[in-house]
């Protein structure tokens, strides 16, 4: 009897498809990580940048970073640009859910296939392969495909009368595509959650206001308190900016949409800094990939890393599927990644912590060691968790000594990693190619809290800008409120410092963001990644002191991490 056993793969949304394959072993973000418009990889640290996935049988093992792939695959499907069928090595969520919510709504089935590890490894070595209900042919491969997953899940008679159609279409609508996706996951219940957080806001592509607009115009309401993501444009002054009608106008009505619904205007991507922020073992339902790993992380609430479009029905019925990191079993750390501590690491060191950490632990959460002596605080974990959401797929994270779950956090099974100070700045400089020279500084991604925003004005100390530099803060209303009645909006106005609502560097588009620009600095490892990618430039990094440096010289500090070389002394920073 042979003992090799036989390759397997399971169906998770059915469909037919052929074409050639493009595989990966690195996951991808479709948001920052695919152009919507051409369906070229365009993160220019992925192994793919460059590649059309148009057509394409996509393999890689899992997504990651940014919730809002679900929407960039959905207008890929619907614009006729996506690929022909993905196929993933591990569970994935984001890009599955843009493919249902085609299938559903728009009746624009695309295949979405998991395979198990040889499985994956056996297909992604052929040139191509075709897809059909009973099997996977590839050249001289027949593989049949198992059936979909159909659990038993639980319903309670009110999850029953919203799928009849007892609230409305909309709600129908929302609780069918929540039962799907609990199928998929491996729920067996819903679980009740106090309330939501909504991503699908950003005009990543107009599908995002097609499926918006739909839902509203069928009457949709949440019925849970629900904050707003930061969208694409300045929403009260997009028109005196100089944004295009052609992109502020569909931008501006897909907020509309949502504030129609019921969602607060909040307009920002760190929710955890407004005054009603969760609170520990609360289960609610964010989407935007840093607040749900903050939330997890820091604040011990519990929320899955709900798709965009999931978000909206979950905040549309109270209700999501009780898997994942809601249940105490899968907060556990698989992974353990060691790290030195330097003897004075600046606000620096910690977005590169989260992006190695990332790095290192694509695919499950890991337990950080030897970091509590540096007694990171909320700005530096956010810093921390923002990264680390843009190269790992991971919901949370735990920190020895620092962060409320991380004792006794360890899984039985749990690997080990480990990284020094030379891998540390091996990182930093990779984030750091390109010329010397900054045209633009970019501060807050995710949104600057308060006392970032002060921090700035102290450093900055009223000196005026450079000439040839843009220097433009991004944040949320209430924090920009605060900082107005303490006088920090003005300081920063006198050095010459634009501070804007609503957007977020993630989202900021010409004529905002400075055309004339060719190099940008940014304190933030969220957008060092993203950034090259997204608005075509080069982008580099660098601490708060390295930003006010450059804000005040137009230059980038020509040396390596603070935390490893002395800064220069003169001019101050």
């Amino acid at each position: 009897m042979s003992d090799i056993r036989p390759l397997q793969a399971q169906t998770v949304l059915g469909g037919e498809a052929a074409g050639p394959i493009v595989a990966t072993d690195e996951a991808l973000s479709f948001w920052g990580g695919i152009d919507p418009a051409t369906g070229l990889v365009i993160d220019v640290h992925h192994p793919l940048h460059g590649t059309s996935i148009t057509g394409a049988i996509l393999m890689m093992p899992t997504s990651r970073g940014s919730c809002t792939g679900s929407g960039v695959l959905l207008d890929l499907i619907l614009s006729g640009r996506g690929p022909a069928a993905l196929i993933f090595r591990e569970a994935e969520d984001v890009l599955t859910l843009g493919a249902m919510i085609a299938s559903v709504l728009f009746d624009a089935p695309l295949p979405v296939v998991r395979a198990d590890a040889e499985t994956f490894q056996a297909l992604s070595t052929r040139p191509d392969l075709t897809i059909s209900a009973e099997a996977i042919r590839a050249g001289d491969l027949h593989l049949p495909l198992a059936a979909a997953a159909a659990g038993a899940l639980e319903l309670t008679d009110e999850d029953r009368r919203l799928l009849a159609g007892g609230s409305g279409r909309a709600a129908a609508h929302a609780m069918d595509i929540i039962c799907r996706m609990a199928v998929q996951q491996g729920a067996t219940e819903l679980v009740d959650v106090t309330r939501g957080h909504i991503d699908g806001c950003i005009y990543a592509s107009p599908a995002n206001l097609v499926f918006a607009e739909k839902m509203a115009d069928l009457g949709a309401r949440v019925t849970i308190p629900t904050t707003m993501n930061a969208i694409s444009v300045d929403w009260s002054n997009w028109r005196a900016q100089g944004v295009p009608e052609s992109f502020g106008h569909p931008a501006a009505r897909l907020a509309d949409a949502y504030v129609r619904m019921g969602c607060r205007p909040t307009f920002t991507c760190s929710p955890y800094l407004l005054a009603d922020a969760p609170g520990p073992g609360e289960a609610i339902a964010w989407a935007e990939s840093n607040a749900v790993i903050f939330a997890n992380t820091v604040l011990a609430a519990r929320t899955a890393k709900h798709p965009d479009f999931l978000d909206l029905c979950i905040a549309l019925t109270g209700r999501a599927p009780l898997s994942g990191v809601y249940l105490d079993a899968h907060r556990k750390a698989q992974r353990v990644i060691d790290f030195a501590l330097p003897d004075a690491p600046d606000d620096s060191f910690w977005p590169l912590v989260g992006y190695l950490a990332g790095k290192a632990s694509p695919d499950r959460i890991p337990l950080l060691r030897g970091l509590a002596g540096g007694q990171p605080d909320r700005d530096d974990l956010k810093a921390l968790c923002a990264a680390f959401g843009t190269t790992s797929a991971a919901p949370m994270l735990h920190i020895e000594g620092v962060t409320p779950e991380a004792e006794g956090c360890l899984a039985v099974e749990a690997d080990h990693v480990a990284f020094g100070l030379d891998a540390m700045a091996d990182a930093w400089r990779a984030l750091n190619a390109g010329p010397e020279e900054v045209e633009l500084v970019a501060i807050g991604s995710p949104h600057a809290s308060l006392e970032e925003c002060r921090a700035l004005a102290d450093r900055l100390d009223g000196r005026p800008k450079h000439t040839v530099v843009e220097a433009i803060v991004t944040a949320g209303q209430a924090v920009i409120a605060a900082a107005e009645r303490e006088g920090i909006l003005g300081r920063l106005a006198a050095s010459g410092i634009r501070v804007l609502p609503d957007l977020c560097w993630c989202s900021i588009s010409e004529p905002v963001f400075p055309t004339r620009t060719k190099v940008v600095l940014t304190n933030s490892g969220k957008y060092a990644h993203y950034g090259p990618g997204l608005s075509g430039r080069t982008v580099r990094f660098g601490s708060l002191a390295d930003c006010v440096m450059a804000i005040l010289t137009g230059r980038a500090a020509p040396r390596g991490p603070g935390w490893r070389v002395a800064a220069p002394s003169s001019p101050s920073a």
